[in-house]
């Protein structure tokens, strides 16, 4: 199974492709899609939404697994983040993809062990997990991070995994 791991947002979404053979997890690919401060909001989720089909053009994955929303305090924040994770969803759903979302604490938990994981913990066990030569940036580690812990959960879909 090839799964497409994405950690969103507006600057600096986070993107990993993991390939599983049984209990085997590579990565294939993985890395960030910067969008400068500067850069209007639509220029940034076209962006997003190019990078990201033509990963699943490139890579052909079965599923794509995304950070479930978490709450904030600040409104437009909130906004921006899902018009970011819009942007993934839809070409996901463009090329018939099921698309998987994850509370940030299942994550951490599948990853670490720990719910309340910090990101260098994040960082470090995938680089750990997938034999990576360095760490992976912020973004790229969460955005693996999501796709190991579909790869962990895939098998028995339960009620905190869902398909969006």
């Amino acid at each position: 199974m090839i799964i497409l791991g994405v950690d969103t947002s507006l600057r600096s979404t986070g993107y990993g492709v993991l390939e599983t053979a049984g209990s085997r997890l590579k990565a294939l690919t993985y890395g960030n899609i910067p969008n400068g401060p500067k850069v209007p909001i639509s220029e940034c989720l076209k962006k997003i939404h190019a990078t990201i089909a033509g990963l699943i053009e490139a890579w052909s994955p079965d599923c794509l697994s995304v950070e479930k929303v978490i709450y904030g305090k600040n409104a437009n924040t909130m906004m921006v983040l899902g018009e970011a994770r819009g942007a993934v969803i839809v070409a996901g759903a463009d090329a018939g993809k099921p698309i998987y979302e994850y509370e940030p604490r299942r994550v951490k938990m599948s990853v670490c062990g720990n719910g309340l994981a910090e990101k260098e913990q994040i960082q470090r066990m995938v680089k750990t997990l997938l034999a990576l030569p360095e760490l992976p940036q912020n973004d790229a580690a969460d955005a693996l991070g999501l796709a190991i812990c579909h790869a962990h959960t895939k098998s028995v879909l339960t009620g905190t995994s869902k398909l969006v």
